[in-house]
């Protein structure tokens, strides 16, 4: 094979399919069924600069807003400018995004956003509508090869230290000229969380084992308004784009509390304040003014449930939803290990900064995951290789873990509760803890009580660690 990726989400779904277009032949590794990762779920949408009134320049400075001053700038860049080519070719291979009357696409608009600027495919079902397109491509893709449910257990390098290939659990192995890790995020570590299960770090600790760095791990957004307290619908996300829509957020005595629309590190903290000082489990989330309409999947999931968001308030609650930190990566998805690329949620390229503007995750997929596609067929591939290395088993965080990080690491972090974290069995919750320890500071998503105004000699400073290592802050070129 000339490029091997792992994992079946949206960035590596288009890394497949862009690397085997230009000629490649491509293993593609799931460890779900295809169309069933967590790009599946997505409710979000695509955001792009499209509208008469946008620019690329506009979205620049909502996402260098967002993400407090630790945005690498020249990443931002690279997705606003090729955000828009990014969903004209999405349309072209086949993905129907909504449209008005008119027949042109429907803008929406969600929290930091100064423009209507995303773009959905069926309401809150974009994930699915997009990644099952997606997946039917590359099942029929004379050139990429899929293994499905089967999960890579370790990164095989070469003599010199370069990523020649994987290792699966079930003993197969591969080599290729590149490998792409789009394995998703670790959002699933905590407690609470909108992520599936298997959201875990795969990638990060894959990467971590073969010697790549791992960047900004303590900044983690935690989604403001997910179902709280309703059997079967435990942590399941109502997309900001219906507060875009109009939904309003009220405390226990009926009155709203917060610009709903701000960004969602303010948002989620306004939230789990109120709970705080009311000793409740939850707010309301009124979603009785959107048209039903326009959101099917999650009306009708709430009403699955037993409830009905036409008529009655839906509980809600932060939870943790995307994790800004990953592998430490370059514009073109590079990792600090030759051969080995990471993209999407798996990578950190500084795109986010300290909090991620809503829906450019998924327009990073597609931008990036180009990006890399395109990079590995410029590899000049490994060099000596050995016998594969023996499948390594990756850590899978108990329920203990889980609450420890939750109570340790979440909206609001004290010295004390990380501390209580660094000697924890899970590496990447130790790796977590100590990068929060290192930024004493309260800057986007991540918010230190003790700590609680921005450090400017913390500007533009990504917290970086290596396996056995402890975080140092370094500058981005």
């Amino acid at each position: 094979m000339e490029v091997v990726v792992v994992g079946a989400g949206a960035a590596g779904l288009y890394a497949a399919l862009t690397a085997a277009d230009e000629g490649a032949r491509v293993l593609l590794i799931s460890a779900t069924p295809l169309a069933q990762t967590s790009s599946y779920w997505a409710q979000g949408g695509l955001a792009a600069a499209l509208a008469v009134d946008d620019s690329p320049a506009q979205h620049l400075a909502d996402t260098l807003a967002a993400g407090r001053d630790l945005v690498r700038r020249a990443a931002a860049q690279a997705l606003v400018d090729e955000a828009p080519g990014a969903v004209a070719d999405l349309e072209r291979i086949g993905v129907r995004f909504d449209a008005d009357r008119n027949g042109n696409l429907s803008l929406g608009l969600e929290g930091g956003h100064s423009r209507r600027r995303v773009v959905h495919a069926g309401g809150s079902a974009t994930g699915r509508r997009v990644v099952r397109q997606l997946s039917a491509l590359v099942v029929e893709h004379e050139r990429i090869e899929v293994w499905e449910q089967t999960r890579v257990a370790s990164l095989w390098r070469d003599a010199g230290g370069a990523c020649a290939g994987v290792v699966c659990e079930d003993g197969r192995s591969a080599l290729g000229r590149a490998t792409i890790l789009a394995t998703g995020g670790t959002a699933a570590l905590w407690s609470r969380t909108t992520n599936p299960p298997g959201a875990i770090g795969v990638g990060l600790v894959l990467a971590l084992g073969a010697g790549a760095m791992l960047a900004d791990l303590e900044l983690v957004q935690f989604h403001p308004t997910a179902v709280t307290g309703v059997p079967g619908r435990e942590g399941f996300l109502i997309t900001e784009a219906i507060r875009g829509e109009g939904a309003t957020l009220h405390g226990p005595d009926g009155e709203r509390f917060v610009d709903e629309l701000a960004p969602r590190d303010e948002v989620a903290r306004a939230v789990d304040a109120v709970m705080r000082a009311n000793d409740v489990t939850h707010v309301g989330l009124d979603m009785r003014g959107v048209d039903p309409a326009r959101f099917p999947n999650v009306v009708a999931a709430l009403r699955e449930s037993g409830l009905d968001p036409a008529h009655e308030l839906v509980p809600v609650a932060p939870a943790a939803h995307y994790c800004m930190g990953g592998v430490q990566a370059d514009l073109h998805g590079r990792s600090t290990v030759r051969g080995l690329f990471a993209v999407g949620e798996t990578a950190c390229t500084g795109l986010h900064g300290a909090n991620r503007l809503a829906s450019n995750s998924l327009s990073e997929c597609f931008v990036f995951g180009r990006r890399a596609a395109l990079a590995g067929l410029d590899e000049a591939g490994a060099g000596a290789v050995g016998r594969p290395p023996d499948p390594a088993p990756i850590p899978s965080p108990d329920a203990e873990t889980r609450a420890a990080l939750w109570q340790g690491a979440g909206l609001v972090r004290t010295p004390e509760g990380l501390t209580g974290l660094t000697d924890n069995a899970h590496p990447l919750v130790r790796l977590i803890a100590a990068s929060a320890l290192l930024r004493t500071e309260t800057r986007g998503a991540h918010c230190r009580a003790d700590a609680p105004e921005r450090d400017p000699q913390l500007d533009y400073r990504h917290a970086i660690v290596s396996a056995g290592g402890q975080p140092v802050f370094d500058r981005w070129p």
